[in-house]
């Protein structure tokens, strides 16, 4: 044994900085020894290593977050009156918001992975929020965004940031579907599907699992097996969906809670088969659900209790209605006053608080939203403004959509008017 490996008997711990007692010799590192240093360097070096093959395939690694520092300025509100022309501020790709997302005095695009808050004036951007994921759907909830990502086989990571600044605040993992929407009711959000319906907490806890549940905890809790599932919609803490079932003999209509005791265990209000097939739930509002039966050529209301309350006769052509909408929700909109339903083809209201039906605009290329105190439905070459409760066309402002000819759906932050044409945002003043 070395000198190096004895310790002196009298030696004492030596506290940092301190000289050694007079007479006495200090105790030499255990880690002055080559083999000892060689031991540590290779020590640091593993966990170097493995520090960089973690951070290269976590998904923060793949994650660019530039939030802005302070929130943006105030706007003006918009003009009582929609103004006798309109003209083009900017646009910019926006493939995965099926409406437009104007908030906080933001305007926010999502295309691909990148989910962008913009200055509604000029479109320049604000903050980011990048994955190297596929973006699946975003849509505003309350004043947040939630922005959904797909992974693997499906929808399955879900971030919500704040609109103003772009700030993350919260993140989950689901179930959601590809080609999945968002149903936006007040505290909760429910994500459409074939097979599963999900819903969340405004802080995205899940709180109701319904259909085909993936990782079962409690048995035979689902009231039906074997369903697919068509339009959805959502209102008072209730989710109203159309159910094709096997052994029924035409489609069924379903209304569940957005929270119960146990999360995959749905407490049902109540279930009806319908009076046909190819049905579609176009909004509820408080305990009432409207739906519509194309084979019937009739809009019918339900009550809370399950029992049909009231029918009209619907007037749309068949091909307007031949197919479920793409990810299960109904091109809708909503104001203070009423429900605007876009077929195809026309733009049907309804009253909010009874959805009775009040009267229809044909030659419409997308439901109608409230700018300023006016009521707006995008025609085809441009605008229609209308009284809202009698659907009279008080004028019309041209737009020059440089040649895109399909639906447009609408929204406004302050004085800037949103398009959602396709794939594109238009910001328009």
């Amino acid at each position: 044994m070395s000198a190096e490996d004895v310790l002196d008997a009298e030696s004492a711990p030596v506290a940092a900085g301190e000289p050694p007692l007079a007479g006495k010799r200090a105790r030499r590192s255990p880690w002055n020894r080559t083999r000892d240093r060689v031991f540590a360097a290779a020590i640091v070096a593993l966990v170097a290593v493995t520090g960089v093959v973690i951070g290269v395939n976590s998904d923060s690694a793949a994650t660019v977050t530039q939030v802005a520092t302070t929130l943006p300025p105030g706007l003006p509100p918009a003009p009582a009156q929609v103004p006798g022309s309109l003209t083009e501020l900017w646009q910019a790709p926006s493939s995965s918001t099926p409406v437009p997302i104007g908030e906080a005095n933001s305007v926010v695009t999502a295309e691909k992975g990148e989910v962008l808050g913009r200055d509604p004036y000029t479109g320049d951007v604000r903050w980011r929020y990048s994955r190297d994921l596929e973006l699946c759907t975003v849509a505003l909830a309350g004043i947040k965004v939630d922005a959904v990502y797909r992974k693997d086989t499906g929808c399955s990571e879900v971030t919500q940031l704040d609109t103003g600044t772009g700030r993350r605040t919260a993140q989950r993992n689901g179930d959601a579907e590809l080609g999945t929407r968002l149903v936006v009711d007040g505290s909760h959000v429910t994500t459409t599907g074939k097979k599963l319906l999900n819903t969340w907490r405004d802080d995205l806890v899940k709180s109701m699992e319904y259909g085909q549940v993936p990782a079962i905890v409690n048995a035979n809790k689902q009231p039906r097996t074997g369903c697919t599932y068509g339009t959805v919609a959502a209102a008072a803490g209730k989710i109203g969906v159309i159910e094709r079932c096997p052994g029924d003999p035409a489609d069924r209509f379903t209304v569940y809670r957005a929270t119960n005791d146990e999360a995959d265990d749905p407490k049902v209000d109540y279930s009806t088969v319908l009076a046909g097939k190819n049905a579609k739930v176009v909004a509820m509002s408080g305990d009432l659900a409207l739906i519509v039966l194309p084979e019937e050529k009739l809009l019918v209301i339900y009550g809370g209790d399950g029992v049909q309350k009231s029918a009209y006769p619907l007037d749309a052509p068949a091909a307007d209605l031949a197919q479920d909408p793409e990810g299960g929700i109904m091109p809708i909109a909503w104001t203070a006053q009423g429900v605007y339903w876009f077929t195809g083809s026309k733009t049907m209201a309804f009253s909010r608080d009874d959805l009775t039906p009040r009267w229809s605009l044909n030659g419409s290329v997308g439901p109608g939203v409230t700018f300023g105190e006016q009521l707006v439905v995008p025609i085809k070459g441009g605008l229609a403004v209308l009284d809202e409760l009698s659907g009279t066309t008080i004028r019309t402002v041209g737009i020059d959509r440089r040649g895109y000819n399909g639906p447009v759906q609408l929204s406004s932050v302050g004085p800037v008017l949103l398009e959602q044409r396709g794939p594109t945002l238009v910001a328009l003043k």
